[in-house]
């Protein structure tokens, strides 16, 4: 029993350092995609004196803390970000692996939710949502919907594919109806495009029950955010990517129960 509960720690642990690394490369994605560089070559640097980053001050997590959160070369400020970017993946990645374990369904959201990340914090500075991430994780989330019906509670590879079309198509469009109505009654802009085709991509993956659920939670998840926003900027613009992300985390893992808690049948 010792055994196996020393094992179970120590693969908690490589999860975890292997999300953190992850999210170091989601950090080098959310800093070259909005600006169309590539996300391989050159290697990592300082954004302010072009240094290139050391590989021991570019580990995970513990680079920041013994730089003190500065450049070694520059002394310039290192954001905040890559920190919580890293964690979060971290995180993450031990919370998936917890519930799934080393499954077909861990490694398949891992890959969603890494995406998501992505999106968030690009969406957060630049209020873009690339096609690089949305677009192509709709036609991603169909393929794998055929090769992994499990990932809808299926074993038809068919049922499957509808499934993940159903949602790609009722996400998209509600997000998109949404927009419509929403210029129409405040005479402007009210939802972006890029908002439109990340949830057609969100559906893809979770189906078209849990993209319901999804489309109804994500403006409460926004509320707090859009009220203090608007307090200190004065404006009524939000992301509304990263909500609509973190209502597909809930719904992905509790949505079924809050489902049938609401409507008896799932």
């Amino acid at each position: 029993m010792i055994l196996i509960r020393r094992g179970e720690i120590l693969s908690n642990y490589l999860i975890f350092i292997f999300g953190s690394f992850v999210g170091s490369f989601l950090n080098v994605c959310i800093s070259r995609l909005p600006e169309g560089k590539s996300i391989i070559h050159p290697r990592s640097h300082c954004p302010h004196c072009k240094k290139t980053i050391l590989w021991y001050d570019n580990l995970p997590l513990i680079s920041y803390f013994l730089l003190g959160g500065r450049c070694r070369y520059c002394k310039t400020k290192i954001s905040l970000r890559y920190f919580v970017v890293e964690l979060l993946t971290a995180g993450l990645f031990l919370f998936l692996y917890l519930k799934y374990e080393l499954s077909v369904k861990f490694f398949i959201y891992s890959l969603l939710f890494s995406n998501l990340i992505i999106a968030t914090f690009i969406d957060f500075k630049f209020q873009i949502i690339p096609d690089v991430i949305s677009v192509s994780g709709m036609f991603l989330g169909l393929l794998l919907s055929f090769v992994f019906p499990t990932i809808h509670g299926v074993s038809s590879h068919k049922l499957a594919v509808m499934d993940s079309l159903s949602g790609l198509l009722l996400g998209g469009g509600m997000i998109w109806l949404t927009g419509v109505l929403g210029k129409l009654i405040f005479k402007k802009e009210a939802m972006g495009f890029g908002d439109v085709k990340l949830m057609a991509m969100l559906g893809a993956f979770l189906g078209w029950k849990k993209i319901i659920f999804t489309f109804f939670l994500a403006p409460f998840l926004g509320l707090i955010f859009g009220i203090i926003s608007l307090i200190k900027t004065k404006s009524h613009y939000i992301p509304y990517g990263p909500f609509l992300s973190l209502a597909s985390f809930v719904s992905l893992i509790w949505g079924e129960k809050i489902w049938l808690l609401v409507t008896g049948y799932w």
